[in-house]
């Protein structure tokens, strides 16, 4: 089946294949192969999808959002630009909607959630398009659109993977949805996974913040420690009126400034030391010990002599300890 065809097939035949048996007819039929598709095509598939279907007008309070969250707040002067366009020159592209699959007479957002919330704002009806279609397609047609659309930030398709995770959704789904691979999934996964969900939360959608850094991140937050720290700074008077990237920022460096901070080391002992002196000063030792290292340092006249024979004499001088060791433990 060609990629481009896939999203269309979905939504045209709805599958009886429960979702949370984790492998729908879609990916059966090899969802997980080539995930590298265009963003143009994406674009593409989220057109067809409205092309030559009949658009209705739909009180937005009839219209309840997806199951599935895929954004976070904080992007309030886009939405406010949005809602602008909107009183302007209306609404000029349609959202996708589905009948809800749990309440008669009402419906539920596939995608366009903005629009429907600039509309329910102006008062105004919601031009849309109604399609029946499973979970599934639903998914994959919400993951795509804001692909095509590039609107979503990290951390935002991050969250949006693992709720689609915790639903009991296939990877192969998930990936699909997001044009993404295993690998990818798997590193959004574990930084949605660590990061606790009211820290992603305030912090918001990070426009700015690329993986690498939220990566980052959760190493730091996978410490304890750190997230005493962190839950302190979202305390701080004023954090919550900043923007996005910049409660990230600052989030990231007191965070990283803490784990730095010099800790106390209990002092260690100081390691016993004795002087011995023999032949009128004409040899002088500094005897240490410390844990099993033994140590004996001579200084004077006849200290490279006296040093000489002792290492010449070593092994007789071991093995006259021997004999007086178990001498004594015979005794």
């Amino acid at each position: 089946m060609a990629r481009k065809d896939l999203l269309k097939s979905v939504i045209g035949q709805p599958t009886d294949t429960p979702v949370d048996g984790g492998r729908s007819s879609y990916a059966m039929r090899g969802a997980s192969k080539s995930m590298k598709v265009s963003i143009d095509s994406l674009y593409e598939n989220s057109k067809r999808l409205l092309e030559g279907e009949t658009i209705v007008e739909i009180d937005p309070g009839l219209i309840d959002a997806s199951f599935v969250n895929d954004r976070l707040s904080g992007d309030d002067e886009a939405f406010e630009e949005l809602k602008a366009s909107i009183a302007a020159s209306g609404q000029d592209t349609p959202v996708l909607l589905r009948p809800h699959p749990e309440a008669a007479g009402r419906y539920m957002v596939v995608f366009g959630h903005r629009r429907v919330r600039a509309a329910r704002a102006l008062g105004r009806p919601v031009r849309a398009v109604v399609k029946e279609m499973d979970d599934v397609a639903h998914v994959l047609a919400q993951g795509q659109e804001n692909t095509a659309r590039a609107d979503l930030s990290f951390i935002e398709k991050a969250l949006f993977a693992k709720n689609l995770a915790d639903l009991g959704q296939a990877k192969e789904v998930i990936q699909q949805a997001l044009t993404i691979d295993g690998t990818l999934l798997s590193r959004m996964l574990s930084v949605a996974s660590t990061v606790p969900t009211h820290v992603i939360a305030a912090i918001g959608p990070a426009k700015q913040i690329g993986r690498d850094r939220w990566e980052d991140f959760k190493k730091l937050m996978a410490v304890k420690s750190n997230l005493t720290v962190a839950d302190r700074i979202l305390d701080t008077e004023g954090f919550d009126q900043l923007d996005s990237d910049t409660k990230f920022e600052i989030l990231h460096s007191k965070v990283m400034e803490a784990g730095r901070a010099p800790k106390r080391r209990a002092a260690k002992a100081a390691p016993a030391k004795r002087t011995w002196t023999a032949g009128e000063g004409r040899i002088k030792g500094v005897i240490g010990r410390s844990g099993r290292a033994y140590t004996i340092s001579l200084t004077a006249k006849d200290s490279a002599g006296f040093g000489e024979f002792l290492s010449e004499n070593l092994d007789q001088l071991y093995a006259e300890y021997l004999a007086r060791t178990e001498e004594t433990s015979t005794s």
